[in-house]
């Protein structure tokens, strides 16, 4: 679960920064920590496979829940830094505007 949710986050986080107007967002940051994630998985899936075979295809629920918990947790923290990143870097100078009120 942690693979496909962390895939899933990367390649729509790429389809967003392909089809991007301007770099203002730094979506360029967010798309290669999930793609980075991803990969991570994807190795730990090969090693889990080679260690456990045809065991790998059926895990318990709790196992899944687990993943998928881990997983959200993954995407939630690369958006919290992506935003940490966002708000300091402030590209379209909209904090600063906010602060000088």
């Amino acid at each position: 679960m942690t693979l496909l949710i962390t895939i899933f986050a990367a390649v729509y986080v790429t389809v967003k920064w392909y089809n991007r107007k301007d770099d203002t967002m730094l979506l360029g940051m967010l798309m290669f920590m999930y793609w980075g994630a991803s990969i991570m998985w994807l190795v730990d899936a090969i090693f889990e496979y080679v260690e456990l075979k045809s065991a790998y295809f059926t895990p318990a629920i709790e196992d899944m829940v687990n993943d998928a918990f881990l997983g959200l947790s993954v995407v939630a923290l690369g958006l919290i830094i992506w935003v940490v990143r966002l708000l300091i870097v402030d590209p379209k100078g909209s904090v600063k505007k906010e602060l000088k009120k």
